[in-house]
């Protein structure tokens, strides 16, 4: 999924640097700030995480939002009753969203906090405009923090040695990261995504014999992906 969204990304940077290319060689003259064109900016990201990424909700509303307002610019619908009506329908999103979204109940929270204070100093791991890999092949693992801006970083955790319950810090901005865990894990996931989206694909039974990886993860225009 993640490289799927890097390559719509790459895509539309590709016709955008083409068209640019072409416009100052005076070959076409394609405006590309045409009226309403900044609700792109809302339009080209929500698609491609529509694609790309299996939690569509967000993606999807923000799509339907986007296409409208450049009617609206366009003439073709009335702004000012879409402007009107915007607002309050995100606050009704958000608060179903709220109601219905899974529950991350006391004891996870309260787990967090504890690992975050006793973690002093989690491994850094941040790839801008590239790519970072990180592996613990029977390696003893205590906790990281990953970010990609831009990039990709990927941590794989298959051959770990993991014996008390960790946590795992995810930024994901313009950008991907996939983590790879063990099968001797449970895993509990806590995510603020900002069109972008953390996919859990383990579906695993928890098991209280087990140590748990803890993730929390942040996506904006981006995505986390467990496996």
């Amino acid at each position: 999924m993640r490289k799927l969204a890097n390559t719509l990304w790459g895509i539309v940077l590709v016709v955008i640097g083409v068209i640019l290319t072409l416009n100052a060689l005076e070959i076409t003259h394609i405006n590309i700030f045409f009226e309403g064109w900044w609700t792109l900016i809302i339009i080209i990201p929500s698609a491609i995480e529509l694609i790309a990424r299996e939690n569509k909700f967000w993606s999807a509303v923000w799509l339907v939002i986007g296409i409208l307002l450049l009617l609206a610019c366009r003439d073709i619908l009335d702004f000012d009753l879409i402007w009107r009506l915007t607002i309050p329908v995100i606050i009704i999103l958000i608060g179903i969203n709220l109601i219905f979204k899974d529950k991350i109940d006391r004891k996870i929270e309260k787990k967090n906090k504890e690992l975050k204070e006793k973690e002093q100093k989690l491994e850094e791991y941040c790839a801008t405009f590239g790519e970072v890999k990180a592996d613990f092949n029977d390696q003893e693992f205590n906790g990281a923090n990953l970010t990609a801006v831009f990039g990709s970083t990927d941590l794989d955790l298959r051959k770990a040695i993991i014996q008390e319950d960790k946590l795992i810090k995810a930024s994901a901005i313009f950008g991907g990261v996939e983590i790879m865990m063990p099968e001797n894990v449970n895993i509990k996931v806590k995510s603020t995504p900002i069109f972008g989206a953390t996919s859990n694909k383990t579906n695993r039974k928890y098991d209280e014999k087990l140590p748990t990886i803890y993730v929390n993860s942040f996506c904006m225009f981006g995505g986390v992906d467990i496996k």
